[in-house]
């Protein structure tokens, strides 16, 4: 089959490509907001109706929550690979809606200083991205009456809240979509222009804890002094969460699990056009505050973390109130990497607060607990080399191999509950102000990831 001439017709289409992007992106399928449950319904049965516009066998798939939409195009032949192609058409809300500078369900093309770009919410997660693989493979139709290999489409509709029916679905279905790997488009290129395949992700534990002193709020004149205060006991255990001379986590077996990354991917790494500056300064950062020993891409994306992301108690309201309140409250969470165990550090978390209590003191910990794993990819499959390349002619330079500060447990999921692979490859950038009001996407990454996938696919056959 001829690549070219698939790759010319994406760029001849490009226009209504982008057209057809707009009509899901008017779809307001908010899957946190039970307001707009018929708006998933509806981008649902939208992906649908197109998936069966290019001969893929799809449905929409009820579930407790939204539904899933599954489809399967290509005979069950030996000799060609079979790939599943994950995405989501759920999105995130869109308040603070004053901050929008145009309707978010809306989109439009707008110009700015660094090209055309789609505006609208869902642009870049995931609307656009999940729609790159679609139109690459509408391409490859077009052109040849068929495609390369055989395909699963599989699109969610709750990844923007939980994903609380993937698991259970997964475990429903896993005869019908097993294959021999999975692709997921729900990433960002490290620095614009560098294609990158996300090699490792950092997995999650969270955990809350509330630290109890007098049993009700006291009066500081009366207590002041001799009364325990819980404000100030959990500013002390926050506290010893940390070395300040070396900016590691201080809990006591925090690092087991966690392993160098090997010299190759951090020549990739250091190569890849990161520029540390403009990412630290972009929010405000004049230098990096993590473990003093490592770089900030690696900081980011292969070490562990333990942030507080909430304390509170006492009185919050306008003017003072002189109380030594009864309980203060923490949220954490810890970012993993390598074999780091959510269940095993969180033993070790609530020991270590434990070992910190004052007499008078008692903790209590919340008990809706979570937690996942990191994933490392396996990027000695053949596979992933032949992405790097079509990756590699896409974009005329190196593809790199990267890793990724946050967690996708769609790609755990599919290893744990399917026994299969994830190879991710994603075409956003990181000013797509995903989750924020003015979300965009950049056509050009649009276009060239139509061109990718369509690259990719062709190596995946060879």
């Amino acid at each position: 089959m001829s690549l070219d001439d698939v790759l010319a017709r994406i760029d001849s289409n490009l226009d209504t490509a982008t057209s057809h992007l707009m009509n899901l992106l008017r779809i307001q399928s908010i899957s946190t907001d039970p307001a707009y449950k018929a708006e998933c319904d509806k981008a649902a049965d939208w992906l649908v109706a197109d998936l069966k516009s290019i001969g893929v066998d799809a449905a929409k798939r009820p579930t407790p929550g939204h539904p899933m939409v599954v489809g399967h195009i290509g005979d069950d032949d030996g000799d060609l690979p079979h790939v599943l192609f994950y995405g989501h058409y759920d999105v995130q809300p869109v308040d603070p809606l004053n901050l929008w500078t145009s309707p978010p369900f809306e989109p439009k093309l707008e110009e700015t200083e660094n090209g055309t770009v789609i505006r609208g919410r869902g642009a870049s997660d995931d609307k656009g991205q999940l729609m790159t693989f679609v139109e690459a493979c509408r391409a490859w139709k077009a052109v040849h009456g068929t495609l390369p290999c055989r395909i699963t489409f599989f699109f969610e509709g709750e990844e923007e809240s939980g994903s609380p029916s993937l698991i259970p679905f997964m475990e429903e279905n896993a005869a019908e979509l097993k294959a021999d790997i999975a692709l997921i488009c729900d990433t960002s290129m490290v620095s614009r222009g560098v294609p990158s395949i996300a090699s490792q992700l950092r997995g999650m534990l969270k955990d809350e804890f509330t630290i109890i002193g007098p049993r009700i709020d006291l009066h500081s004149g009366h207590y002041g002094g001799p009364g325990l205060n819980p404000l100030r006991e959990l500013s002390r255990i926050v506290d010893s969460f940390y070395d300040q001379d070396t900016g590691r986590v201080a809990v006591e077996g925090f690092y087991e699990g966690v392993h160098e990354v090997p010299a190759d991917q951090l020549r990739q790494w250091q190569n890849s056009g990161f520029n540390e500056s403009d990412y630290l300064n972009s929010v405000g950062y004049s230098q990096a505050h993590g473990e003093r020993a490592y770089s900030t891409l690696e900081q980011q994306w292969s070490r562990p973390t333990l942030e507080v992301n909430g304390l509170w108690g006492g009185y919050n309201g306008a003017g003072s109130k002189t109380v030594i309140p009864s309980e203060a409250h923490c949220k954490i969470t810890c970012r993993l990497v390598g074999d780091m165990d959510p269940d095993v550090l969180r033993e070790k978390i609530r020991a270590h607060v434990g070992a910190q209590l004052s007499p008078d003191a008692k903790v209590v910990w919340d008990q809706d607990l979570e937690g996942s794993p990191a994933s490392v990819m396996s990027i000695t499959r053949p596979e992933f080399e032949a992405a790097r390349g079509a990756l590699s002619d896409e974009w005329e330079r190196e593809a790199v191999f990267c890793g990724m500060g946050g967690s996708i447990p769609i790609a755990g999921f599919f290893k744990s509950v399917l026994g299969m692979d994830a190879m991710l490859v994603g075409f956003a950038n990181d000013d797509d102000a995903i989750h924020s009001p003015n979300e965009k996407y950049d056509l050009k990454s649009f276009h060239k990831g139509i061109r990718s996938w369509a690259r990719i696919l062709d190596a995946l056959t060879k």
